[in-house]
């Protein structure tokens, strides 16, 4: 069992859903560089914000540290 990130799930869905396009999500879960490469799209043209934003609603979104975000 892996341990469960010191992020919450809902925030970075939160931030994913509202601020996707600038990448807020990538930085709160420590993914830094995604987070710039994010911010100088526009999320990928957007399509990098969808994928995680349903990745995050499906569970299988991870920290920078490879732990699943907390609950």
């Amino acid at each position: 069992m892996e341990n469960p990130s010191s992020k919450n799930k809902i925030v970075a869905i939160l931030l994913c859903f509202f601020l996707g396009g600038f990448g807020i999500h990538r930085f709160y879960t420590g993914h830094t560089v995604l987070g710039i490469v994010y911010l100088l799209t526009f999320g990928i043209g957007g399509f990098g914000v969808i994928i995680d934003f349903v990745r995050m609603i499906l569970g299988s979104y991870k920290d920078s540290n490879g732990n699943p975000l907390a609950s």
